[in-house]
C-alpha cells in the first residue's frame, strides 16, 4: 500500500498560557497542504525500514513512522511490515512532517492489517506520538487548542479557490525549543493579550475570535491574523523574515510563518 502524507500548515498560531507539565496551551487553525511525503507499508516476514529523500538523523527506531509502528504492534498485536519512507517534507519547518507521516502510518496499518480500531481509538494513538499527530487522522481543517490535540473540524477552508506557496529558506531550521524560550505567552501579557486581541480560555472553547478572523475578507488577515513565534523567530532568523517580505513584494495577500518555523507559506488571490 502506497499513500502520501501531506503537511499543514498554521493559520495563526496563540501560545495562550504555560501549563504546569512544562508544555504550553495553544489555539490555532491547522490546514492541509499539498506538500506530500509518500510512505509505503506491505506484510513482511521481518521487519525493515528504510528511508530516502531528505536525510533524516538518528536511528530508525528514532523516526516517528517506527514509533507508529512499535505501538500498534505492542496494542493490536500486528505482524511485521516493511516501510519505505520518501521524505519530501522538512523538517524544522513548522509543517508536521513527521506527524503525518506517523498518523498516516497508523491509519495504513489499521487498513492492512483489518483492525478496525475506528476514528476515536486512531486519534488517542496518534496523540501520544505528537501533539499535532491527531490532526492528521481525520487532515480536515480544524481548530485546534490545548497543545494542538483538542481539535473541532472548521467546516470551511479558508484558502479555498487561492493559490499557496510554501518556502524554507535553505540551511534554516528553528527546534521547538527554542521558538518557545523566545516567546511570552498571552496570559503573561494581561488578559487583553498581544495587541489588544482578547484571550480565548481553553475551558470555554470559544473558537470565535480566530474563526471568525478567518472568515474575513482575506485584505484583513495581515491585522487579524498572527503567529506569536514571529516575532522572537525573525530576530534570529532574519532569512526567514525576509522570505515573508518577499511574498508580500511578490503580491501575496496574506503570508505568515507556519508552526515555530522556519517554513513561510503566502497566498494569493486566483
Amino acid at each position: 500500500m502506497i499513500t502520501h502524507p501531506n503537511c499543514k500548515i498554521n493559520f495563526g498560531l496563540h501560545v495562550v498560557r504555560k501549563r504546569a507539565d512544562g508544555y504550553h496551551d495553544l489555539e490555532t487553525i491547522f490546514l492541509p497542504a499539498p506538500l506530500c511525503d509518500t510512505l509505503e507499508i506491505e506484510k513482511d516476514d521481518e521487519f525493515h525500514f528504510s528511508q530516502d529523500g531528505i536525510a533524516i538523523e538518528g536511528s530508525a527506531e528514532d523516526n516517528l513512522v517506527v514509533k507508529a509502528y512499535r505501538m500498534m504492534q505492542r496494542e493490536c498485536g500486528i505482524g511485521n511490515v516493511s516501510i519505505h519512507l520518501t521524505k519530501t517534507i522538512p523538517f524544522g519547518a513548522g509543517l508536521g512532517g513527521g506527524s503525518s507521516d506517523a498518523a498516516f502510518t497508523l491509519r495504513m496499518l489499521d487498513e492492512i492489517f483489518e483492525l478496525h480500531l475506528g476514528r476515536e481509538k486512531l486519534i488517542s494513538m496518534a496523540s501520544r506520538l505528537g501533539a499535532d499527530c491527531a490532526f492528521f487522522i481525520d487532515n480536515v481543517p480544524a481548530y485546534a487548542i490545548g497543545i494542538g490535540d483538542k481539535l473541532t473540524p472548521l467546516g470551511f477552508n479558508p484558502l479555498d479557490g487561492m493559490d499557496l506557496r510554501i518556502e524554507k529558506p535553505d540551511g534554516e531550521t528553528v527546534s521547538t525549543a527554542e521558538a518557545y524560550r523566545g516567546v511570552t505567552p498571552r496570559e503573561s501579557k494581561g488578559k487583553n493579550g498581544i495587541d489588544g486581541m482578547p484571550l480565548q480560555a481553553e475551558s470555554t472553547h470559544n473558537a470565535a475570535l480566530l474563526v471568525e478572523a478567518a472568515k474575513e475578507n482575506p485584505e484583513k488577515w495581515k491585522v487579524l491574523i498572527v503567529n506569536d513565534f514571529e516575532q522572537s523567530v525573525f530576530v534570529n532568523h532574519p532569512r526567514i523574515a525576509r522570505l515573508k517580505q518577499r511574498f508580500y513584494d511578490e503580491g501575496a495577500v496574506y503570508a505568515s510563518m507556519t508552526g515555530s518555523g522556519a517554513a513561510v507559506f503566502g497566498v494569493w488571490k486566483m
